[in-house]
């Protein structure tokens, strides 16, 4: 495969992504952003944890889904990241994922 169609698929896998993201979204709770993936999830628990001095983070999402082009399967029902790096939780706002209907209109 030429880095012409190699780049072409990969845009076509994201655009998908995308669309799906679009989908699913609404089903969830919470968005999760961790340095290496980004996850919607109906519960999520976070613990501080330290270790010899060093803090990090466990992630337990359930009912979640996984913004990774490479997976098969992006449904899964638990979830665990253990990660040194930042993590972003968000409640998602049901009110903010619905179209206006004035938006519709031209």
């Amino acid at each position: 495969m030429a880095g012409d169609e190699l780049e072409n698929y990969e845009s076509d896998m994201e655009l998908q992504l995308y669309r799906e993201y679009k989908t699913v979204v609404g089903l969830f709770n919470f968005v999760v952003e961790t340095e290496r993936r980004f996850y919607l999830a109906n519960q999520v628990d976070v613990k501080t944890l330290s270790n010899a001095g060093e803090v990090y983070f466990e992630l337990t999402l359930t009912d979640a889904w996984v913004w990774d082009i490479y997976r098969q399967g992006r449904f899964v029902k638990a979830v665990k990241v253990l990660t040194f790096k930042d993590v972003n939780v968000e409640e998602l706002n049901r009110d903010e994922l619905q179209i206006p209907k004035e938006g519709l209109e031209n």
